[in-house]
This record gives structure tokens, C-alpha cells and sequence, in this order.
């Protein structure tokens, strides 16, 4: 696919102009220098970050459109800043409106993190988030985090406490709940891949599980209370909606969707998107690696279809983690080779518009600040932010 320049907005133009009227009286050494092309992520050497990156330039050489309408939803004036750099797989970043900071999980470290946003410092939330992986704040204001290594979804109550919703499907233990959503009827949908089914980032099955299927991984070493709560034998891949009344249902399973991760709801709750992404601990075969989008009827899923089949310049990227703008474009955390990387963000309709270029793979995003115009989003070890034009949909 061809990238297309992006527009310049009046004041862009008028720098344009007047920095060609210069540039035609130098001489020729000084108008090449004048129009060098600034530090990106894939150029030779590459863009420095944090304390080391120098000035900004606009607009951002990594904010790169694809379409004209893309310079709608950025801001021209804001550099890609990287924020955090000190993790090891960072993951589910959630807004909360009311105490404006970010909370987002070191799924490796377990830990739970928060960036404050007055000050920019990063402090510990939770010492042991026990492999919390997805979160989100509820319509009330309630944090709901899934745990990777208890493999269970819970919920943050505003007196301290903390609620199980959900660890086990009929009779069974859950395998590790990965991303999650609030939906305004009081429900809540997450889905329920195996990547917490390892030694890294939750724990391995008892013997004979299909992630320990020789008995030779000691899986309850490390910590004490492994094996105590939640799920001990990876089962099959849901999508489950968490009802009011604590009903569980299984909304897909893994005929529908194979190894769904990210989920995120169109702004008006009509449509549901989900990631399928690569096999597994423990799975012979692995998702499509494409976005899907079904219809939300009720407590029900219908017209499951591709959204996105995720090919770009010759190479399968992997979606993972997504919001919705309040004008229905996804924006989308991808994986994949260097300089393909980073965020894609889609139309309604599914055409790609623009992408944002990280130097790593990024796992999952939201809108974040004070005006939610800001994309937050987790690469590897790190944490980068944009300021955008638009807002996003969701309530974390």
C-alpha cells in the first residue's frame, strides 16, 4: 500500500513556503542540510529516546498517514514521547478519569503500575499484581483487572476490597483471562486465550495439563499459592460475557475465534472487535492473525466477519490490544518486522488510514488525559505517548 503524504495544515504550509524561499537563496550544501530528513525509527542511526532524543520535529516523521482524512484525528504539533522504559512485557494500560492516572501491568514482573499524570512519574500500584495481564475501569469507577496467574478475573472495590468474578466455566478453571471491557448494561466481556498457561507469565498446567503434558515442568514452584485458586488444566479459547448477576457465558468459542486477545466496543456498543493472534502454550494451531468484528445482540454475538486480515507491505502483522475513537476508528497495537510496527488505525469500514511507527511491537493502547486525547501505548519493555486529535470511545 502506497503511503500518502499527509496534508499540511496552514501552518505547516506557511513554514513549507517561506523555508523554500531560504533554501533557493543558499547554496546548494545549505539547502540539502535545510531539508534533511529528521531521526526516525528505521533511519541510520535511529531516533534516540527519552534524555538522549533531542529536539522534536513536526510533524512527528514516525506519525505517518495513509490516507488524507488520517491528519484529522492527529495533531501536527506532538512528538511521540516514550514515558516508562523500565519493564519487561508491559500490558494493560486503563485511564481513570477520576484520579487521572494510567494503570498498566508488567506482566513478567507482576506487578501493577501507575503513571501519575501531573508529574510523570511511574510509581508501584500493586507490588504483586500476581501476572495481571488486561484492565479497565468499570461504569462505576471500579478497576477490573485480569490475573494471569490465579487465572481469574477480578474486580477492585471502592472500599479496598476485592471481588472474584469470574475463575471457572462450568467446573473448570479459566485459562487466563487476557483483555477486558465494561459495556454500559453492567456487564463485562473478556477474553480467555492460554498465554498465562506458562512459567514467564502466570503458571505452566499440573501434570498431564497441555502446557506440562510430561510432568516435567515443576509448576507450582516459585510461589505459595500456586494451585490453591484458579485454573490448573488449559481448556479451550472463549470470549465470555460476565453478566450482572455473575452468569458466564461463552459469547465464542474456539471454533469461533482461535486464541482471541484484544476486544474493544464500536462507540455505540453495537459491534464487538476481537484480535485472533498466534497459538499458544500448550495449542498446536493458532489464530488467523486478523481482527474480527461481530454484531452485539443482547447477550449475544452474531455476523462474525474479518475486519481486518492484517497484511502490510508483504508481511502477516499480529494485532493485539485496541480502543475505539468516538468516531469509530480503531486504533490498533501491531507486532511485527521493524518499521511495520507500532499502531494502525482503521476506519469504521476497515480501510487502514495512518499508523504510528514504534521501535518495538506494541501489545495494547488507550486513550488517556484529562481530555482522553492522548494514546498510551505498551512496546516490550516501554511505554510511549502521542497526543492526538481525537477522543476515545470507551470509559478506560
Amino acid at each position: 500500500m502506497m503511503e500518502l503524504k499527509m496534508p499540511l495544515a496552514r501552518r505547516g504550509f506557511l513554514t513549507t513556503a517561506l523555508g523554500g524561499a531560504v533554501c533557493a537563496a543558499l547554496p546548494a550544501r545549505a539547502a540539502t542540510e535545510a531539508t534533511a530528513t529528521p531521526p526516525n525509527v528505521i533511519s541510520q542511526p535511529p531516533r534516540q529516546w527519552g534524555a538522549a532524543a533531542g529536539p522534536a520535529y513536526f510533524p512527528d516523521p514516525d506519525v505517518i498517514a495513509l490516507d488524507p482524512s488520517f491528519s484529522n484525528l492527529t495533531y501536527f504539533a506532538a512528538p511521540i514521547r516514550r514515558i516508562y522504559d523500565k519493564g519487561d512485557w508491559t500490558e494493560g494500560p486503563a485511564w481513570s478519569s477520576e484520579g487521572r492516572y494510567l494503570v498498566f501491568s508488567d506482566v513478567v514482573q507482576s506487578k501493577a503500575l501507575r503513571y501519575i499524570w501531573e508529574t510523570g512519574e511511574v510509581t508501584e500500584f500493586r507490588p504483586d499484581s500476581y501476572a495481571a495481564n488486561g484492565n479497565c475501569f468499570d461504569f462505576q469507577g471500579r478497576l477490573i483487572t485480569c490475573e494471569d496467574f490465579f487465572r481469574r478475573l477480578v474486580r477492585f472495590e471502592h472500599d479496598g476490597s476485592v471481588t472474584v468474578l469470574a475463575d471457572k466455566f462450568e467446573g473448570k478453571g479459566l485459562n487466563s483471562p487476557n483483555d477486558v471491557v465494561p459495556h454500559p448494561d453492567g456487564s463485562i466481556w473478556f477474553t480467555d486465550p492460554g498465554y498465562g498457561t506458562n512459567i514467564s507469565e502466570g503458571h505452566a498446567d499440573e501434570p498431564g495439563g497441555p502446557t506440562n503434558p510430561d510432568g516435567k515442568i515443576r509448576w507450582k514452584i516459585g510461589r505459595e499459592l500456586i494451585g490453591e485458586i484458579g485454573g490448573v488444566r488449559r481448556q479451550q479459547d472463549h470470549v465470555f460475557r460476565l453478566a450482572p448477576d455473575g452468569t458466564l457465558k461463552a459469547v465464542l468459542m474456539e471454533k469461533d475465534v482461535t486464541c482471541p486477545n484484544g476486544l474493544a466496543f464500536s462507540p455505540d456498543y453495537k459491534k464487538l472487535y476481537i484480535a485472533s493472534t498466534p497459538a499458544g502454550p500448550g495449542q498446536k494451531k493458532g489464530g488467523d492473525q486478523a481482527i474480527h468484528v461481530f454484531d452485539v445482540q443482547g447477550d449475544s454475538l452474531t455476523n462474525g466477519r474479518v475486519f481486518a486480515d492484517m497484511r502490510f507491505h508483504g508481511a502477516q502483522m499480529n494485532p493485539d490490544g485496541f480502543r475505539a475513537d468516538v468516531f469509530g476508528n480503531l486504533w490498533c497495537g501491531v507486532t511485527g518486522p521493524l518499521g511495520l510496527c507500532g499502531v494502525f488505525v482503521f476506519s469504521p469500514q476497515g480501510v487502514l488510514l495512518g499508523r504510528i511507527r514504534l521501535p518495538q511491537g506494541c501489545s495494547n493502547l488507550t486513550f488517556a488525559g484529562p481530555k482522553r486525547d492522548h494514546i498510551v501505548m505498551c512496546a516490550g519493555s516501554a511505554l510511549y505517548m502521542l497526543q492526538v486529535g481525537v477522543q476515545g470511545a470507551a470509559s478506560s
